[in-house]
């Protein structure tokens, strides 16, 4: 495996002079006083949701003020190394995990959120999940022909095509297995822009190929004259009788605790961008009111597992876009609310990931890293949220006022796992794989698809046991004009005070189905544009 890490690349990075550039950027670490600074808005959070409504409402002569707990990292510090990059790049330093520990959460902890570190993957939400959420929430205004003109803004912004290269052998994996089944398989849109195809998106894009917001709208933004504090948490919204008014800010030092000093952000509008957990615990950690006890509620993950093909041929799974393939025939094989769905993709693999997921100890251990130049890894995505059995889990808040994501693992979603392994596996042999085995904690790789089907068969599913991940946390803050089952309308206003919007994946009344950030996209280009109608009328 080449080493990477001292690879020298020149690119054209915006954030090299942002004083130059006349941006206003503030490093909470800075902040040793109390001070209040006052803005048209304040936007909590600098991801898909925070970035899009920045750049939207500046550019319509508002003064935007963007609040990022994050410390402000660019492409001259992305040098391709895992550990440091889960360290620096990922919300508990990719250790975040459900409350039983049976889910581990990957995360975006950056300026410009999860968008710096996802895998580009960008879809737009499927017609059936949006008539889901327009007859059982009564989600308003967000119809598939509706928001059709909002995704394509944001694909023309950030120029998201179906990529056409070749794909990488570990993608090729799921195309000639779909392929042999008669199953669907196409290629995945991405959000790139000369994309040097080498693999390591998911620890900051090196050459700004990635159009993430860290280099589209914020800089944007920022030239239309935002303001960006990072390094800076939002502790309370200001609540004044039945409006806010503000938010309490602690700067953070390098450890990322408090400095001591508080920071007082004054707005006619606050809009909370952090997504489905830091939204619903800042509105927690605020008590705002909630009549109904919603706040934090039906939050989802699309649970994911996993399953790992040895081959003869190299796949080096490191290298390569890490997606470029996907299936969706099994995302509404029944029906919308009946057994779990769920959409196939490939997942890149590295050492340290593939260390963490594929497990061992001592020698066995040794041997599965010696293999994984020889491993294909496939994922699938399943849909929760929309089943009766399946209301997806409850953001509580800890000691420390950070977030803690309760989600039971129950029967219809093991059941759910169980089948998505079964196909998986299938696939896989179905490509040529020698021998698969699924990421469950008690399975060996099995040498035939006949031995694979009996073994799965007879192992117990469990949580803890199944071997489950999610990079995709949606809902908490559940959007929709019914208002005994939502708490913020399908405009982004939240439901029982004036000033306060919520404009991310946390206002998402189920899952997806695929993945999100496109969906996060579109809504929050067309819920920032009506905000922006409104406080300039």
């Amino acid at each position: 495996m080449k080493d990477l890490s001292t690879l020298q690349i020149k690119v054209d990075d915006p954030w090299k002079n942002p004083a130059e550039n006349g941006w206003d950027v503030i490093d909470g670490r800075t902040i040793t006083d109390n001070r209040t600074l006052e803005a048209d808005v304040v936007i909590i959070g600098s991801g898909a949701g925070g970035g899009v409504s920045a750049e939207i409402l500046s550019q319509s002569g508002l003064k935007v003020i963007v609040l990022e707990a994050a410390k402000l990292k660019t492409s001259d510090q992305f040098n391709l190394d895992e550990g440091e990059a889960y360290r620096d790049l990922y919300q508990e330093g990719a250790m975040r995990a459900t409350k039983d520990a049976g889910m581990t959460i990957l995360q975006g902890r950056a300026v410009g959120g999860t968008t710096v570190v996802n895998w580009t993957s960008s879809f737009r939400t499927p017609r059936e999940t949006l008539n889901f959420w327009r007859d059982q929430y009564a989600v308003d205004g967000l119809s598939r022909e509706e928001l059709d003109p909002w995704f394509a803004a944001m694909e023309k912004r950030l120029n998201i095509e179906k990529w056409l290269v070749p794909p990488n052998a570990n993608n090729d994996v799921l195309k000639r297995g779909c392929d042999a089944l008669g199953w669907h398989a196409e290629a995945i849109p991405r959000n790139v822009s000369g994309c040097w195809n080498i693999g390591y998106c998911g620890m900051g894009c090196p050459t700004n190929a990635k159009l993430s917001m860290l280099v589209t709208t914020l800089p944007g933004a920022l030239k239309s004259g935002a303001t960006l504090i990072h390094s800076a948490q939002a502790d309370t919204l200001i609540i004044e009788g039945d409006t806010v008014t503000g938010v309490k800010v602690h700067p953070l030092k390098d450890d990322k605790t408090p400095n001591g000093a508080t920071l007082t952000l004054k707005a006619r509008a606050v809009i909370s961008s952090g997504g489905s957990m830091q939204s619903p615990a800042l509105l927690l950690r605020s008590g705002v009111p909630d009549p109904h006890g919603l706040v934090g509620t039906r939050t989802f993950l699309h649970p994911t597992n996993f399953a790992y093909g040895i081959y003869d041929q190299e796949i080096a799974p490191y290298y390569g876009a890490p997606q470029s393939m996907y299936s969706d025939e099994f995302v509404f094989k029944h029906g919308v609310d009946g057994p779990a769905g769920y959409k196939l993709e490939m997942m890149p693999m590295h050492p340290g990931l593939n260390s963490a997921l594929v497990g061992g100890y001592g020698e066995t251990a040794f041997e599965h890293m010696q293999r994984l130049p020889n491993l294909a890894a496939s994922i699938a995505l399943l849909r929760d949220g929309f089943h009766e059995d399946n209301t997806g889990g409850k953001v509580e808040l800890r000691d420390n006022g950070e977030p803690l994501l309760d989600y039971p693992v129950n029967d219809y979603l093991l059941e759910g796992t169980k089948r998505a392994h079964l196909t998986q596996l299938e696939m896989q042999f179905a490509a040529g794989a020698k021998e698969v085995r699924p990421g469950h904690a008690h399975a060996p790789y099995y040498k035939s698809w006949k031995e694979a089907k009996a073994g799965v068969a007879n192992l117990e599913y469990a949580p803890t046991i199944t071997g489950l991940g999610s990079a995709h946390v949606m809902g908490g803050l559940t959007m929709g004009q019914d208002d005994s089952r939502c708490t913020v309308n399908s405009d982004g206003s939240y439901k029982h005070l004036n000033g306060l919007y919520v404009i991310d994946g946390s206002v998402f009344p189920t899952s997806l189905g695929v993945n999100p950030q496109l969906t996060i996209y579109g809504i929050s280009a067309r819920n920032a544009t009506k905000l922006a109608e409104t406080l300039t009328a």
